[in-house]
């Protein structure tokens, strides 16, 4: 029976094969998207945040003047082609939690970090929040609606017959003479975005993976303006509709990858400390990211089996740096144009030749 042809097989459709699978589609390539429709994934419940400077010393984030301008262009051309805004500006307000903290920022701010400001609404946040600490601002920071990518995308492939929806297995996948088969299906290479599983993934499971739980409350917080990201201990973010995400950034010790009633009540607690206006919590969200110990994407092609390759591993910054990484891989497998060594594969060379 003959099979039906692919260019690319792309394994995953979070976030990084969303925009993988975009990048190939758009330069005229036969793309098949294999995924699972799950109601909850690190893509589908991401807080969608792209700020440019990053923990307790405010440092900036890596690559973050190339890869910052070049997300908030994707996500605007994604958006043109699902008739959706999936990016808009939404600055981060961080509330300094003690002295040492807010040293921190003024001593970044003096050593003229051009993202940190100094907000001018200071007294008018006294109405929503107890601090003591003072405020500093990240300007400009971003917030991507991943659901809607997620969903708009989806609907895009599966009008054009470019969606299979069901669970990838292994055993069905063969990988002989520069090509691979998949069931009836026929391509000259299969990139593997799939998230948290590729830590069971045959060819790529020995890479430096470290899963981490994120969890977010969804909350109605009325009178709360949808103006900013609020940031302290915990991030209030502005969600669909007139709901807020309130989360952390993530777990590393954790028994499985459910909802949590410890982190329900810290989090409940933080908020009520923080919050001078009354909520209410509609939902509880969790899952597993693929974060990894470099902290830097695995991108590229399999040193011993150039017909499969990977796009996975961002981590908690996955929202700005999968459409940067997407595109360079896409270049990558069109042109032979090179990829960030520090994000390339063929790093982990000697772990994937075993």
């Amino acid at each position: 029976m003959n099979k039906e042809q692919a260019d690319y097989i792309v394994l995953g459709q979070g976030i990084s094969g969303s925009f993988l699978s975009y990048y190939l589609i758009k330069a005229g390539k036969k793309v098949l998207v294999i995924d699972e429709s799950k109601p909850f994934t690190a893509s589908k419940i991401a807080s969608g945040v792209i700020n440019p400077v990053t923990g307790r010393r405010v440092v900036q984030t890596w690559l973050i003047d190339e890869i910052m301008p070049f997300a908030v262009a994707a996500y605007q051309e994604l958006g043109n082609l699902t008739g959706a805004s999936l990016i808009q500006q939404c600055n981060v307000l961080s509330f300094h939690g003690n002295v040492q903290m807010r040293q921190a920022w003024e001593d970044r701010n003096e050593e003229d970090n051009i993202y940190l400001k100094k907000p001018d609404n200071v007294d008018e946040l006294s109405q929503y929040f107890n601090f003591y600490y003072g405020v500093g601002e990240t300007n400009p920071c971003y917030l991507a609606d991943m659901p809607g990518l997620i969903s708009g995308w989806r609907r895009i492939l599966t009008e054009t017959n470019c969606l299979l929806e069901e669970k990838f297995e292994w055993e069905h996948c063969i990988v002989q003479d520069g090509k691979v088969c998949y069931k009836n299906w026929e391509a000259a290479k299969i990139i593997c975005c799939d998230g948290v599983s590729g830590t069971e993934n045959p060819y790529f499971q020995l890479l430096p993976y470290a899963k981490n739980k994120g969890e977010a409350l969804i909350a109605e917080i009325d009178g709360l303006p949808r103006t900013h990201i609020y940031k302290q201990n915990i991030t209030v973010t502005p969600w669909k509709e007139n709901l807020f995400w309130v989360g952390s950034q993530y777990e590393w010790n954790y028994a499985d990858a459910l909802p949590s009633a410890g982190f329900r009540i810290k989090t409940e607690l933080l908020l009520r400390q923080w919050l001078k206006l009354p909520f209410k919590i509609t939902d509880h969200y969790a899952a597993e990211r693929p974060a990894n110990i470099e902290r830097r994407p695995f991108a590229g092609l399999h040193p011993l089996h150039p017909e499969i390759g990977i796009l996975n591993g961002m981590g908690t910054k996955g929202c700005s740096l999968a459409p940067y990484f997407a595109h360079q891989l896409t270049e990558m497998l069109l042109h032979q144009t090179a990829l960030n060594p520090l994000a390339d594969v063929t790093r982990f060379s000697k772990i994937l030749s075993r």
